[in-house]
């Protein structure tokens, strides 16, 4: 296997396969092969639950005649199978109605060099090293003083091999790892139970977080989520843990999605250009990140991708891009196709984050008489054609800049607009996810309690 080709005989059937398509009758095709191997392990009350091992390939084709087109897909990769499927999906484009934004990536757009993103450590664990990393998860956390039950420990690691071929002359492939462990479990009796978690996920085994630091924090906050309280209805500062805060940035990338803005459907439709956040807020977009775990070398059509500040100091400076969407709106692509094999791309962002402020999180809470520090929403209640935000949450009460008592059972609410304009990160961003934050304040959010 070459660098450039991790699988090289999924590339050699790519190619084949868009080769075979153009000369069944087609004007442009592309095609994307995906093999997933995956590896499980969980863990309840010292026992072991459940092993699982499974390992699947999957590809599809697109074709276009004119501006019709069409997609089979398939896991058979016999001669047979695969020699069926351009003759198939060139009659079923030529019955499509017309698309006149579709097309494949253009030529100059597409990348001439896979850079080396780091994302895959292919050295797969033992099973016997994933019992023994379930079992020290769960055992840390029953060992934290008030945890009565368990939910379980999981150990878990994955790799994912992607190729891409498209009649324009790119052909690429790279391959990502995943590790994971994880925890869940309840302290209290009887009806003052309450739930938490932890978990780590990397890319590479050596950045993995420890089990029993895993475990360990899950049992303390399970604890310390003991005998909430319920807060009475009014306004006050949100803070939002770095465990949630990422949610705010999602709900950014959504509303800046190509295929949203085209339909007219978000509530940030005309910001482009404008202030959307405070002064001095930037969200950034980078597929190259070493380890990062949505790092890709290019993205789903070929074209490719590079580091994007897309909230430059508060303001709105891209849309989220891919082919389709970028002709609809007389723009380029910005490198952001996401896709499968069953269907067209779409815009999505990779390793997403707004980036840190000045100020540690203890300084930006110590100012605050009153407030809300959110540890877990619940409900999806975010309306992104108006902006409207209300999700259910739980967390800890904020009293003279310190965190007080646990609460549960409230709503916050507001509608994204302000909150944006309102929001001021704290100093304490780390790379735990695929959208990231730190720490987030935002003024002025109400709260529905009892």
């Amino acid at each position: 296997m070459s660098a450039k080709f991790p699988d090289q005989a999924a590339a050699d059937r790519l190619d084949r396969l868009v080769k075979s398509a153009l000369k069944a009758g087609a004007d442009a095709a592309d095609a994307v092969e995906f093999k997933n191997i995956s590896v499980g392990v969980s863990y309840r009350l010292g026992k072991l639950e459940d092993v699982g091992r499974s390992e699947s390939s999957d590809l599809g084709l697109r074709v276009f005649v004119g501006k019709q087109i069409a997609f089979v897909s398939s896991t058979d990769f016999s001669e047979p199978a695969l020699a069926e499927l351009p003759e198939r999906a060139v009659a079923m484009a030529k019955l499509a109605p017309e698309d006149k934004f579709a097309g494949l990536a253009p030529r100059d757009r597409l990348a001439t060099q896979i850079a080396d993103v780091g994302i895959d450590d292919p050295q797969e664990p033992s099973t016997v090293l994933l019992v023994e990393r379930a079992h020290a998860a769960e055992q840390a956390a029953l060992n934290v003083v008030g945890v009565t039950n368990s939910e379980g420990g999981s150990a878990d690691y994955g790799r994912t091999l992607v190729t891409l071929a498209t009649s324009e002359g790119f052909l690429g492939g790279y391959s990502g790892t995943t590790r994971s462990v994880a925890v869940s479990v309840i302290a209290g009796e009887g009806t003052s139970m309450e739930r938490d978690y932890d978990y780590s996920s990397t890319r590479f085994a050596s950045d993995l977080e420890s089990a029993s630091t895993v475990g360990k924090r899950a049992g303390e906050r399970a604890v310390k989520r003991l005998n909430p309280r319920k807060v009475k209805t009014q306004s006050v500062p949100v803070f939002y843990d770095p465990r949630v805060s990422g949610g705010l940035v999602g709900h950014f990338a959504g509303a800046i999605s190509g295929a949203a803005i085209a339909r007219g459907v978000s509530f940030l439709k005309d910001q482009m250009g404008k202030e959307v956040f405070g002064t001095g807020i930037s969200i950034i977009d980078d597929p190259h990140r070493k380890r990062g775990l949505r790092s890709k070398p290019f993205d789903g059509e070929g074209v490719a991708n590079r580091l994007t500040i897309i909230a430059d100091k508060g303001r709105l400076t891209t849309w989220l891009l891919d082919s389709a969407s970028a002709r609809q709106l007389g723009l380029q692509t910005t490198g952001h196709a996401a896709r499968g094999t069953g269907g067209p791309p779409s815009p999505a962002p990779t390793n997403l984050y707004m980036a840190a402020g000045p100020l540690s999180p203890e300084d930006l809470m110590a100012d605050v008489r009153e407030g809300f520090y959110v540890t877990e929403l619940i409900g999806m209640g975010v309306n992104g054609v108006t902006g409207d935000y209300s999700r259910g949450a739980a967390g800890f009460w904020i009293e003279n800049g310190k965190l007080a008592y646990p609460v549960s059972e409230v709503t916050i609410a507001g509608n994204l607009k302000d909150m944006y304009r309102n929001l001021t990160p704290a100093s304490d961003l780390v790379f735990r996810y695929g959208t990231d934050a730190p720490t987030i304040r935002v003024e002025g959010m109400t709260i529905a309690g009892a």
